[in-house]
């Protein structure tokens, strides 16, 4: 009799959670599949909307203007690929194997891009190296405003992504083969490369994807800092907004579409070979002090966390000057946004908006999709179609996915239309578009969770939203507030997902730093991307305090 109750009650509990489920695909097929869809429609169509084939395609192939683009994205995404990996890799070293201070100063000033807007740095090697830079003399002749320019901001751009990757691949070692290594008397050399590299080839690779996918994909720098070397990128944006060209466009978003989502799906086949570094037996990785090279490493750090902090304080120093370089009286004049062709402070504030409701329905909207998807049982084709649907978000660029949001959004056809040019949409793009990595953290705390917990709570006849309250969320905690910061922060420096959307009272700050640019207003757009770093900086800092005394009470499970 307890057993059938218990049935019943497991049957109830997973229709309620197919309904969730359901909802969720929903969403992500209005929000990822359907707007894919109309701009691969889009792409055959001529301006009138009849179809005509291949003929954009072929217009595009032989115009060479445009595919010289593809040579220009894959050059700047490879060079930006070797260099970024190459410094993260160093960086991580000394951060993970050397005994040398400050390494948490260093890992702090190394994770400080994520919180800027990847227009910024751009705008500091204009006041560094332009046509009046501070610092010209040092290019020796060679100009900034190209690839030069492009793969010094993608670098400082996807630096902190490489870190953290290759720091965690670096992190988990077992010093038991270093030991054995020594004893065999095998030089340091031969051990970095028959110890230390395999050990960590599987996050150089998945660091290597990352960074070359960011780098295709990203708009801001090229548009700042490229002049005329055109990528694929700029390339649809003047298509779209120069042109008023949107079939042009879409084929070109397509044919970014494709390597981005080739590098994310390789990725994603070599994380499935990795296999376990450590076993139950593993003995953790203790670096020893050694004087010269913990000295090298120091220094090298510090070359690092001036070539950050440097971008920072041009930026700085450039929001803060009157006029450079005829006026370099300090003061707040640049920041007189509502004085400016970019939006005024309303777009700072629209900004903190789609933060905020960023951060909350998306963390409600992936931890519910994780659960489902991780803790659900049964209905596998439901869940396969999910996790499909999850993880494609991260092979689609931020331009695409807007772009396709015009189509489909704004088809006459389309009772959802009314979203068009509000927060709405801003919001719903924002958190599709950077779903992917969210989910998979929740995944990943989910799993460190027995399904145990379900089983003795459905014996004792308690309904899952009930366990799903006292002891999922609970024990989960860390997770969804780290889901919750990665949202608030990418939804402040977010453009391409955000660049075709915004209306005249939705104005968002990235945009306006965009706008001002393009304006020739410089300093005030560095003034507006430094308000953004200071905004994603001081929430980081109160997001860590405010959790603190939270996660004292939810985790003391933890400390034995």
């Amino acid at each position: 009799m307890t057993m059938e109750i218990v049935k019943a009650k497991t049957s109830r509990d997973d229709k309620q959670m197919l309904g969730f489920m359901l909802i969720i695909v929903c969403y992500l097929v209005v929000a990822l599949a359907l707007p894919l869809y109309a701009i691969l429609s889009k792409s055959f169509k001529n301006h009138d909307g009849d179809f005509i084939g291949f003929a954009n395609y072929l217009e595009y192939f032989s115009t060479p203007a445009l595919t010289y683009s593809i040579q220009n994205s894959l050059t700047i995404s490879i060079l930006t690929m070797v260099i970024s990996v190459t410094v993260a890799f160093i960086l991580a070293y000394a951060l993970n194997r050397s005994c040398m201070r400050f390494k948490s100063v260093f890992k702090v000033i190394a994770l400080v891009p994520i919180l800027v807007p990847s227009l910024l740095p751009g705008i500091a090697l204009v006041y560094l190296f332009g046509q009046q830079g501070m610092i010209k003399s040092l290019l020796m002749g060679y100009e900034i405003y190209g690839p030069i320019g492009i793969v010094i901001s993608e670098v400082f751009f996807t630096l902190p992504h490489a870190l953290i990757i290759i720091t965690t691949a670096l992190s988990i070692a077992d010093s038991r083969l270093y030991e054995a290594a020594d004893s065999l008397k095998t030089s340091k050399i031969k051990t970095f490369f028959t110890v230390t590299l395999p050990g960590a080839r599987y996050g150089l690779i998945s660091a290597a994807f990352v960074v070359f996918t960011l780098t295709i994909t990203d708009f801001g720098a090229p548009k700042v800092i490229g002049g005329g070397y055109n990528v694929l990128a700029t390339d649809i944006y003047k298509q779209v907004v120069g042109q008023q060209n949107f079939e042009m466009g879409a084929v070109v978003s397509l044919v970014l579409l494709l390597p981005a989502a080739v590098a994310f799906f390789v990725d994603r086949l070599v994380q499935r070979k990795q296999v376990a570094v450590l076993s139950a037996k593993a003995v953790a990785l203790e670096p020893k002090p050694n004087k010269a090279f913990d000295l090298v490493m120091l220094g090298y750090c510090l070359l690092v966390a001036v070539f950050i902090l440097g971008i920072l304080f041009t930026c700085q120093y450039a929001a803060l000057v009157e006029f450079y370089p005829y006026n370099l009286t300090l003061g707040f004049t640049n920041y007189q946004f509502d004085l400016m062709d970019g939006g005024g402070w309303d777009s700072f504030y629209n900004s903190l908006e789609l933060a905020s409701w960023t951060a909350v329905i998306g963390t409600i909207m992936v931890f519910l999709g994780a659960y489902m998807v991780e803790k659900g049982k049964g209905f596998n084709m439901g869940r396969g179609l999910f996790q499909f649907l999850a993880m494609l978000p991260m092979a689609v660029p931020g331009l695409v996915l807007g772009l396709a949001y015009i189509f489909f959004f704004n088809s006459p056809n389309n009772p959802l239309g009314f979203l068009y040019h509000t927060m709405g949409i801003l919001v719903i793009s924002t958190v599709t578009h950077f779903y992917t990595v969210s989910h998979l953290t929740a995944i990943t705390a989910l799993k460190q969770m027995d399904r145990e917990f379900e089983s003795v709570a459905a014996s004792l006849k308690a309904p899952f939203h009930r366990t799903f309250r006292k002891i999922t969320v609970p024990v989960c905690l860390p997770a969804i507030l780290d889901i919750s910061i990665y949202l608030f922060v990418n939804a402040m420096t977010t453009v391409s997902a955000v660049v075709f959307l915004y209306g005249p009272h939705t104005n968002l700050a990235s945009v306006a730093v965009l706008n001002m640019d393009d304006a020739g207003d410089i300093a005030p757009a560095a003034a507006m991307g430094m308000m953004i770093f200071y905004t994603n900086a001081v929430v980081r800092i109160l997001h860590g305090f405010l959790t603190r005394g939270v996660l004292k009470k939810t985790q003391l499970w933890r400390i034995r």
